[in-house]
């Protein structure tokens, strides 16, 4: 009997999604090949390492327009799906920024390497010689949105740390992530370290990065950075150890004392240099009898903040002014725009009862010319950072000196706070004897 042809041939694209292993199976081996590439990278050296940074900071600058090429079609994509101001600010890169990233890891070369470092040592009775030092964690693994500059940061992290870092960077900096992973693995491959050391799962979709949650055994530590919604899903589902950045719900308290000048610099820096990242301010405290209230509410309203407040807050507004009225959602809210809530407290007592009900244990401020009142918020107020008479916007990895920055923890295990070079070691134990043994 004849057998007749199919009416319709199979497409190259059917083919190849047929031959295309499952997000389970691809992600696994991604996982075994950075595990591979990790042990390289914890017998590579020091001047290896920064090697390797200095030749992907070149390669940045070298390769910058066609980087800034994939990421016009993210941002062109991410205008036309409606994407918030907000979240294009982050998303998108310039010359400037493309700079400030090979600048970042010049300076990441510069820092002194965590690994090897001894924290604790000494020499028991019976002569057993012990040190307790730093050692990569492995294959870090971390899940982001719309941050390109942050699969630059993570990987140099990572890399100056002796470990392999696997990234899910998310569909809307698509374009932008591959041609930033495909510089950094060129480079890495010139200097003779394993370009394994640094991957994705972004072709995998929600697929690939749940799978990364699941990989136990073959992550050892995994990092979401974002929003809400993002870290919470990473940490209710993830099956592999997690360390939460979380979102800032930043506070300022304006003191009674606060000087009037310094206090309107330090809003408007705080506020409106970056409003689109966690350490800008969404909640501003402002004493009942702080002079400095209500032109600090003028210079920010004309800055083009918009004010959402309470009603005492409402009485201190310039005329002209328009806020709306404060409700329980702005008090929990993490604007990263240009909206700020403010609420009027008469004492620092109710100060600090606000910010411990509405904080997400990120980044609290006072402004205060009065030492006692600075040295009680310095000790009552529990979050990663505690500032006084700055800007908030410092709780930055690269502003406090780190070099860079995987995100900004806001546990208390392990990490807490702006997270760098040694925050990506965990530690070993090293016992070395002439035959003791134990009675």
């Amino acid at each position: 009997m004849t057998q007749t042809a199919p009416s319709q041939a199979t497409s190259g694209d059917e083919q190849a999604a047929a031959e295309r292993p499952d997000a389970v199976t691809a992600v696994r081996a991604i996982a075994d090949r950075a595990r591979t590439a990790s042990r390289r990278m914890a017998r590579a050296n020091r001047s290896w390492k920064d090697k390797a940074l200095l030749e992907i900071a070149d390669s940045l600058l070298a390769k910058r327009d066609l980087i800034l090429r994939a990421n016009r079609l993210d941002v062109e994509a991410g205008r036309e799906n409606g994407t918030s101001a907000a979240l294009l600010d982050r998303l998108s890169l310039s010359a400037d920024r493309i700079g400030s990233l090979a600048d970042a890891l010049k300076n990441l070369a510069g820092q002194p390497d965590p690994v090897g470092t001894v924290m604790r040592g000494q020499t028991l009775p019976n002569g057993l010689r012990l040190r307790q030092v730093h050692v990569p964690m492995g294959v870090v693994a971390a899940i982001y949105e719309a941050r390109p500059n942050v699969t630059v940061d993570i990987a140099g992290l990572a890399l100056k740390s002796g470990n392999a870092v696997v990234l899910r960077g998310g569909s809307a900096a698509a374009q932008t992530n591959v041609a930033l992973i495909g510089v950094i693995r060129d480079a890495l491959d010139r200097v003779g370290l394993p370009a394994d050391a640094v991957q994705s799962v972004d072709e995998y979709g929600r697929e690939g990065a749940n799978a990364l949650m699941q990989a136990r055994g073959r992550i050892d530590v995994l990092i979401p950075r974002g929003g809400r919604d993002l870290i919470q899903t990473v940490v209710n589902n993830a099956k592999v150890p997690v360390i939460e950045t979380g979102e800032g719900n930043v506070h300022i308290f304006l003191d009674e004392s606060a000087n009037t000048e310094m206090a309107i610099d330090i809003l408007l820096n705080a506020k409106t240099q970056r409003p689109s990242v966690c350490n800008t301010v969404e909640t501003l405290l402002l004493h009942s009898n702080a002079h400095a209230a209500a032109e600090v509410l003028r210079a920010l309203s004309e800055a083009g903040v918009r004010l959402h407040t309470d009603q005492r807050a409402a009485e201190l507004l310039p005329e002209g002014a328009v806020a709306t009225p404060a409700t329980d959602e702005d008090w929990a809210q993490e604007y990263m725009d240009l909206d700020l809530a403010v609420g009027v407290v008469d004492s620092m007592d109710e100060a600090l009862e606000h910010i411990r009900h509405w904080t997400t244990g990120h980044t609290e401020a006072i402004i205060t010319n009065d030492l006692a009142n600075a040295e009680r918020f310095i000790a009552e107020i529990d979050s990663a950072a505690v500032i006084v008479n700055a800007s908030t916007r410092f709780t930055d990895g690269g502003e406090l000196g780190l070099g860079a920055e995987v995100g900004i923890s806001t546990q208390k295990m392990h990490a807490r706070g702006p997270m760098g070079l040694r925050e990506l070691t965990t530690t070993k134990w090293i016992v070395q004897g002439e035959g003791q043994v134990r009675g």
